[in-house]
């Protein structure tokens, strides 16, 4: 196998398992069954958390997934069959176990599977890091977070500190009949620290807005975030939410920095432009898309400064690969161009189905247990070309609000409906910030909103954010996925009080 150039190689550990010679096993038994296609993946999945609360160890473990699974096409349908056995033996008897699958499931299916074609690939790849986490002693590990949370804690408004370490590593062997045989080895953390205030009226919350990197150890040290200047900023930031008025509800103008638009566009344009969504293939779980397949290519989405792209191969993404879990060599291509819904997220077989010709790489199964699903990519709005700081997009706001940070969300079954809030709020008054609000959430349809975008910001504004554990699914599988945007200036946005919307 060729290697791309990287800072590290897959873990021995991994390769030294008998790859080749199960999924020929595999393989091999699917074929004389009559599978039209078939693949392999073996998995290793490591998961490590560190969590102190005040200072102190609340938890720290980690676990480890390893198993193989078969997925084939036989007479026009899909069988599966997995376990965790890695001989050569149990890989056959899995291939027979998914042939039987297919034929039992002949008689309900009435869609023929069919595959859209994809080149042969041969590589090993890993992900764009410099420390693995998983080399790094626990004992640094929590002497990084009990430090940072000693600081927080001698600082005066600040009555208790959570700080989290979540890290992964993820191994994926995949081999299919047509030839395609890959390994790859994507490592991300997220660190997580929160100081809270409690008072007369309450306690109040403020949180790092460091977001999940597909990043190593150093993430924590100072490379892609500056931890220690945001801990250092968080008592001040906190103690100035507890004094802050609270909004006065209203239709306002609205600069939303990338730390909290990410989660808007995951929800109302990510999860709304998942092919399988738009089909009503989804409906039982978390809801299908306003965003029906009759509409590509009309359905004006947002205004024309809205451009959205759905990329497999973003520096540090969440959800950057070299293949996708049917073997499609990662790509970015245009979801939202102009304002106009242009593409949809695609697997193979919906690639096939809907006549889109070639797959672009958006299939994934969070473990060798599970069955690929169509999974969004790194799903981001494309800053402006020109250097427009978020300081000039807020001069533009006679009246409005500045809002910073991710916190609670909803969204209806059609990813239509939503409401967001945000970590922290501050007044826009003649182009100028003045000052924190408390209790700010806002409020649109999808469309409403997007076509309210006036400008985005440029290069120099333009931040990843993104989650860990975007479900999806039944089984449910939850996924890591990043989403890139610059700030960008909103008009006219209804904004509510969350407190007298819930009644407080």
């Amino acid at each position: 196998m060729s290697s791309p150039s990287a800072a590290h190689a897959v873990d021995e550990t991994f390769t030294a398992l008998p790859l080749d010679e199960l999924a020929d096993a595999a393989l091999s038994r699917a074929r004389d069954l009559g599978a039209e296609h078939a693949d392999v993946r073996i998995e290793r999945i490591t998961e490590g958390e560190t969590a102190l609360r005040d200072a102190r160890l609340e938890r720290s473990s980690t676990s480890t997934v390893l198993g193989m699974s078969v997925r084939v096409v036989h007479r026009g349908c899909w069988g599966f069959a997995a376990g965790i056995t890695l001989t050569t033996d149990a890989a056959r008897t899995l291939a027979s176990q998914a042939v039987s699958t297919a034929v039992v499931s002949a008689a309900l299916s009435t869609d023929r599977v069919e595959l859209a074609e994809e080149p042969v690939h041969r590589l090993e790849w890993c992900s764009a890091y410099e420390v693995n986490p998983f080399s790094v002693a626990e004992a640094e590990k929590q002497a990084r977070l009990t430090d940072l949370s000693e600081r927080l804690l001698a600082a005066d408004g600040v009555h208790h500190v959570q700080a989290r370490l979540h890290a992964v590593q993820e191994n994926k062997f995949y081999a299919d009949v047509a030839g395609t045989r890959t390994v790859q080895q994507r490592v991300r953390v997220h660190p997580e620290i929160t100081a809270t205030s409690v008072g007369p009226d309450g306690f109040s919350t403020m949180r790092t807005l460091a977001p999940p990197a597909g990043r190593g150890w150093e993430y924590l040290t100072g490379t892609g975030w500056d931890l220690d200047a945001e801990v250092a900023e968080l008592p001040e930031l906190l103690a100035e939410h507890v004094k802050a008025p609270s909004v006065q509800a209203g239709r306002l103008d609205l600069v939303i920095d990338p730390t909290n638009l990410w989660l808007t566009i995951h929800e109302s344009v990510a999860h709304a432009t998942e092919y399988d969504r738009a089909l009503g293939y989804e409906a039982a779980y978390a809801g299908t898309s306003f965003a029906t397949p009759d509409q590509l290519g009309t359905l004006h989405y947002g205004s024309e400064v809205m451009h959205v792209t759905g990329d497999r191969t973003t520096p540090h993404g969440l959800a950057t690969v070299a293949v996708d879990d049917e073997g499609v060599a990662a790509q970015e291509f245009d979801i939202v161009s102009g304002g106009t819904l242009v593409g949809y997220q695609l697997n193979r077989q919906m690639a096939r189905g809907g006549g889109f010709g070639r797959s672009n790489g958006c299939a994934f199964a969070d473990s060798p247990g599970h069955l690929p699903l169509q999974r969004m990519p790194n799903v981001s709005l494309r800053p402006a070309p020109d250097p427009v700081s978020t300081e000039e997009l807020i001069s533009r706001v006679d009246d409005g609000v500045y809002v910073v940070g991710d916190k609670s969300w909803s969204i209806d079954m059609q990813r239509y409906n939503f409401q967001f809030t945000g970590q922290r709020f501050y007044r826009i008054r003649g182009g100028r910030l003045a000052g924190q609000l408390r209790d700010v959430a806002y409020q649109a349809t999808t469309t409403d909103f997007w076509r309210s975008l006036e400008a985005v910001g440029g290069p120099d504004t333009y931040r990843l954010g993104g989650a860990f554990n975007c479900g999806k699914g039944q089984p449910g599988q939850v996924a890591a996925v990043s989403h890139g945007c610059p700030s960008a200036l909103f008009r006219g946005v209804n904004v509510l009080n969350a407190r007298e919307e819930g009644g407080l």
